[in-house]
């Protein structure tokens, strides 16, 4: 058989035809490149189908389209979509709760049979993070393309005035961070499409690693991208922008972005209205995607509209900018051609551009660029020659440039020459394709000490049709009286299913839960999650689960974990001896303060370690290896014994346990739960009781139908 590929792209609208580029912030390049790689995968021998996963979105704003659950692309290539979150559309920012049910749905999928590929692609931060939950979970390589990343982008935000709390509010960039930091260490390929985000932008992150990363240059469609235009479809563009332009035949300054923040269009427009030059020798043309009512547009849109027309009110700027509401995916290519034949421009000014694809898609129709002097801009120019950068968070640069960009005449003919033949050369979708192909084939054969999740020593698979998972520490911890009788008698009641299984979970070592557990008398587990989910021993001989230990054992190094946070005894001590384990190293804060996490974290990420901290009931602070946790646990036993998420009940009452209500298993919080759990209230699978404690427990048992253990 042939290669089976996933790609993930999660946010935005995305369909097989007719991208809505630039209607919002998340539906832009990403969207069309995307596109356009699984159509030409798709169209190799070697490859056998190209799924892309995407969200399923029910909108009444939105066209039908988006809730098919699968669309065609091409012969071999797909759009499988899934629902996860709200029905209706989001932004992707707000998505970040929701993506452990991505994940978790994925994983089942992906056990179908027939339905195994040979590697995951995912595409920015959001997908970077379920794609890493679901290579971890299964073995299978992953490759990470982030379009853009947080750190680069908060960086060039922050020295344009934007504050920290905005940064947070609007872009949720410290989760945004972190999912990097998780995807990069878990990727087998980074494909960067220049060096400079090697060098510059990727290794800023503490789990990346340059050996991992190739540069694969991204590819245009010459089809639709060359110079050679038509009268008519000039005449097409000239109608289209003749109510905004007093003389339509100046060479236009053409922009082609979506209208957010980064894209920096406003500087854009004040550059040009502060020059009498660049008003007098050309028109500035402004397509920012497609819009109706301003009212509907999300706030990021709107502020940026609202500065570009009061710039242009400002400047005195009308009859010379261009800004239409609509246009076509058809007339983008039309509108390079059209400024082409005018002797335009083409400018790009945003504060951050990794990927640059519209300048090269200018630079086929033979659009000569002034650029933001940053990632991918730097990488055209220096193979394609055929224009100038600028810094332009400098409005004096940015000036400057485009006055000497329009200037000479010969210099803009030779620019347009060399940009038709550097992107005939360099840049097309066919060497593009080969390249991707050729890396992936080469480098993403890993060879791990995991096999996959049916290899390693097996433990026992009872056939199970639940599975409740019980909280030791908290749950049980202090339960007595009536309530522990009633547990006691639902757990042991006749007439029991025979198909249902009991777990504890604990941060204690086995020994001690089990000697706390005796005292309650309750049935024997099928299960023990101890030492915060590092360590899982199963059945009446409490045999150890080796693959979980090879799981989480790799990269894990705990004596250099605790020489790294050794000088922070002013903010926590080590916890007993009794406390500590192999993969877990405890210690309790002397003050409650969430903040120590973060500066655990940073310490840990800036040594290149591969452990993440955890706070349990606000003073208990584990390090575990990266990919341990009880939530991966819980899950990796789901899949050794074939048993679907949905079909773990668990209990979470207490800070730390938030872990355990994302994704698809079912979840009971009792009324008396920690403040912090209150945010995943809503999740349409975490029923919250009326009633506290162990009554909470027994509330949700019944909720559930939960009958009794085997």
């Amino acid at each position: 058989m042939g290669l089976r590929l996933l790609h993930l792209h999660l946010h935005g609208l995305f369909r097989s035809h007719d991208l809505e580029l630039g209607r919002d912030a998340d539906t832009g390049g990403q969207t069309l490149y995307v596109l356009e790689l699984a159509r030409s995968l798709a169209l190799r021998s070697e490859v056998d189908q190209v799924d892309v996963v995407t969200r399923q979105i029910f909108d009444r704003k939105l066209s039908a389209e988006y809730s098919r659950s699968e669309e065609s692309i091409a012969p071999g290539a797909r759009i499988l979509r899934f629902p996860f979150g709200p029905r209706r559309y989001l932004r992707k920012e707000l998505l970040w709760p929701h993506l452990e049910e991505l994940a978790d749905q994925l994983v089942l999928h992906l056990r179908q049979p027939g339905n195994q590929v040979d590697w995951i692609h995912a595409h920015y931060a959001d997908a970077g993070f379920v794609g890493a939950l679901v290579s971890q979970r299964l073995g299978i390589p992953l490759v990470f393309t982030g379009h853009s990343l947080g750190r680069e982008k908060q960086r060039r935000l922050l020295e344009a005035g934007v504050d920290r709390h905005q940064l947070e509010t609007t872009y949720a960039m410290s989760r945004r961070i972190e999912a990097e930091e998780q995807v990069l260490a878990q990727a087998d390929l980074v494909i960067t499409s220049t060096r400079q985000e090697v060098d510059h932008q990727y290794s800023r992150y503490g789990h990346f690693s340059s050996d991992r990363a190739q540069v694969v240059p991204p590819g245009v469609d010459a089809i639709r991208f060359h110079p050679r235009g038509s009268v008519t479809e000039r005449s097409d563009v000239h109608n289209l922008l003749l109510p905004f332009l007093r003389e339509p035949d100046r060479p236009p300054l053409l922009a082609i972005s979506r209208a957010v923040r980064r894209k920096n269009i406003p500087a854009l427009v004040e550059a040009y209205g502060r020059s009498s030059v660049l008003r007098q020798r050309h028109n500035l043309v402004l397509v920012m995607g497609c819009r109706g009512d301003s009212r509907q547009l999300e706030k990021q849109q709107r502020d940026v509209l609202q500065e570009v027309f009061d710039l242009v009110d400002r400047y005195d700027l009308y009859g010379s900018v261009a800004y239409p509401k609509h246009h076509s995916g058809d007339q983008i290519p039309a509108l390079y051609r059209w400024a082409t034949h005018l002797g335009g421009l083409f400018v790009n000014p945003a504060l951050t551009e990794p990927f640059g694809l519209t300048l090269l898609e200018a630079a086929a129709c033979g659009l000569p660029m002034v650029a933001t002097d940053d990632g991918g801009p730097r990488d055209i120019q220096a193979r394609c020659e055929n224009g100038v950068l600028a810094d332009v968070t400098d409005s004096d640069a940015l000036q400057d440039a485009l006055e000497r960009a329009g200037a000479d005449r010969k210099r803009w003919a030779r620019w347009s020459d060399n940009g038709v033949e550097a992107v005939s050369r360099h840049f097309s979708w066919d060497a593009h394709v080969c390249r991707y192909l050729g890396v992936m084939q080469e480098l993403c054969q890993r060879q791990v000490t995991l096999q996959s999740i049916d290899g390693g020593t097996a433990v026992p698979s009872p056939q199970l049709s639940r599975l409740l998972v019980l909280d030791l520490d908290s749950t049980l911890e202090t339960v007595e009286g009536r309530w522990l009788s009633d547990l006691r008698h639902r757990l042991n009641q006749e007439g029991c299913g025979t198909e249902e299984a009991l777990a504890i979970h604990s941060g204690r070592s086995l020994a001690q839960a089990r000697q706390r557990y005796a005292e309650l008398h309750l049935p024997d587990p099928q299960v023990w999650l101890t030492r915060a989910g590092s360590e899982i021993h199963v059945g009446a001989e409490l045999e150890y689960d080796t693959l979980w230990q090879q799981q989480i054992a790799q990269d894990w190094d705990r004596d250099v974990v605790v020489e790294a946070l050794d000088d922070l005894q002013d903010y926590f001590s080590e916890q007993d001896p009794a406390h500590q384990g192999p993969f877990k190293v405890s210690y309790l804060l002397r003050e409650s303060d969430p903040q120590v996490v973060s500066m655990v974290r940073s310490r840990l990420r800036r040594r290149g370690l591969h452990a993440h901290p955890k706070l349990r009931c606000h003073w208990y602070l584990d390090v575990l290896p990266r990919r341990a946790s009880r939530s991966e646990a819980i899950r990796h036993l789901a899949l050794r014994w074939k048993l679907r998420f949905d079909q773990v009940l668990i209990v979470a009452s207490q800070q730390g346990d938030g872990e355990l209500l994302e994704g698809l298993p079912a979840a009971v919080v009792p009324s008396d739960h920690d403040l912090s759990l209150e945010r995943q209230r809503h999740h349409h699978r975490v029923y919250v009781s009326a009633k506290p404690g162990v009554a909470g427990v027994l509330d949700g048992l019944s909720h559930y139908r939960f009958s009794g253990l085997r």
